[in-house]
This record gives structure tokens, C-alpha cells and sequence, in this order.
């Protein structure tokens, strides 16, 4: 199931792309991630990965990029990050980015 939540599209806007892993599904990972980025006002999505991390695509002002990157760092209060891997967002990813954010199906 595709949940979308409006959110206006920045014009001057970075992209980064994350992986996360640890323990991060089965603890409100998604559910707090997509709260986080509506709160600092990001585009993109999030989802579970079948490898047991969790990947999203957020947009918006650097420094909102930057302070959800940050969170993400430890997530909520049930997850355990041990690795995050963060980096720019292909052309061709940004490309895809509409507003809003999704949390997507598992991939």
C-alpha cells in the first residue's frame, strides 16, 4: 500500500539517496522517517528492503536533507542503526522525485 502525503516541491532542492541498516523494520522506522521529512518539509519516499534495511530518496532544502540524515543517524526510539550510507541522488533519480512522500511497498 502507497501512502502519500502532500507536501509542496522545493525548486532549489538536494537530493540524497539512503540506505539503513540494522535493526530497522518492525520498529516504526518508516512510519518515523516519513513523519520527519513532512516535519522539515521533504519530497520523496521511503520503503523496506527484502535484505532487512531500509532505502529512501528525499528532497528538498540542504539543511532539511541534512537534519533528516542526521536523525536517521539512530531513527526511533526501537531501531538500532549500525550503518548509513548516504549519498547524491543520481539526475535520473531526482528526476523521479514528485511531492509529496510515499512510503512504498517492500523491494
Amino acid at each position: 500500500m502507497t501512502i502519500r502525503f502532500p507536501h509542496a516541491s522545493s525548486q532549489l532542492a538536494t537530493t540524497a539517496h539512503l540506505s539503513i541498516r540494522g535493526l530497522v523494520q518492525g520498529v516504526g522506522f518508516r512510519d518515523a522517517f516519513s513523519l520527519r521529512a513532512l516535519e522539515h518539509g521533504l519530497d520523496g519516499w521511503v520503503r523496506n528492503r527484502r535484505d532487512g534495511s531500509v532505502e529512501a530518496l528525499i528532497q528538498g532544502d540542504a539543511r532539511a536533507v541534512e537534519a533528516l540524515i542526521r536523525w536517521a543517524h539512530h531513527g526511533p526510539p526501537a531501531a538500532r542503526v549500525d550503518r548509513l550510507e548516504t549519498r547524491p541522488a543520481s539526475c535520473d533519480e531526482a528526476a523521479t522525485v514528485q511531492p509529496g512522500f510515499l512510503r512504498l511497498p517492500s523491494a
